[in-house]
């Protein structure tokens, strides 16, 4: 199934919750974010210590692009993280985000982490109502499932890919599909 097939159409957020690999390319074209969706700022953090480990904020302008530009690598981001976030505990995300004319409900984020191909983590995040032209903050706090030695370094050294596929819906409707790739470091003393 790609943005490519009218498929993408009947994609369901129990279908992204079955996966088990990543997808291959984007499920839904740009277009069908039809509610304006616009993120606007991003940030990943240890909630216990309060340590961000990734913080992104859409510029004031965003600068012109060529004609030739692949719009699908807007919907792509590189994350490079230190060990200590694989082994963190408990993660805290704050995403603002604008929403366009129409009201948005059920507003659900279903995200799937993968590592050599195969499915280790899944979150699925949900926000009741979002009014139409409004700012909202999401914010969530989800503990990580614990990970055996052995794995975080096999992870941290970086010779398997780690990405993710999140999908959000509303009410029920895929609107839009992102990826991200990850690469760590060790931050160990």
């Amino acid at each position: 199934m790609t943005s490519e097939s009218k498929d993408w159409k009947k994609f369901s957020i129990d279908d992204a919750m079955k996966l088990q690999a990543p997808t291959e390319g984007f499920l839904c074209p740009l277009s069908a974010n039809t509610y304006g969706i616009d993120f606007q700022s991003f940030t990943i953090r240890d909630h216990i210590i309060n340590k961000i480990f990734f913080k992104v904020q859409k510029p004031k302008e965003m600068p012109k692009l060529p004609p030739d530009f692949d719009m699908d690598k807007l919907r792509m981001i590189e994350y490079k993280f230190p060990r200590s976030f694989v082994e963190c505990k408990t993660v805290a995300t704050s995403l603002v985000f604008k929403v366009g004319e129409r009201p948005v409900k059920n507003f659900v984020m279903v995200e799937r982490h993968y590592f050599k191909g195969k499915l280790i983590k899944s979150w699925e995040f949900k926000v009741d109502f979002c009014m139409p032209n409004s700012v909202n903050n999401w914010e969530a706090m989800y503990d990580l499932p614990p990970m055996k030695k052995e794995l975080v370094d096999e992870i941290v050294s970086n010779q398997h890919p780690s990405e993710s596929d999140s999908f959000y819906f509303v009410d029920g409707k895929l609107v839009m599909h992102n990826k991200a790739k990850y690469t760590y470091y060790d931050d160990r003393e």
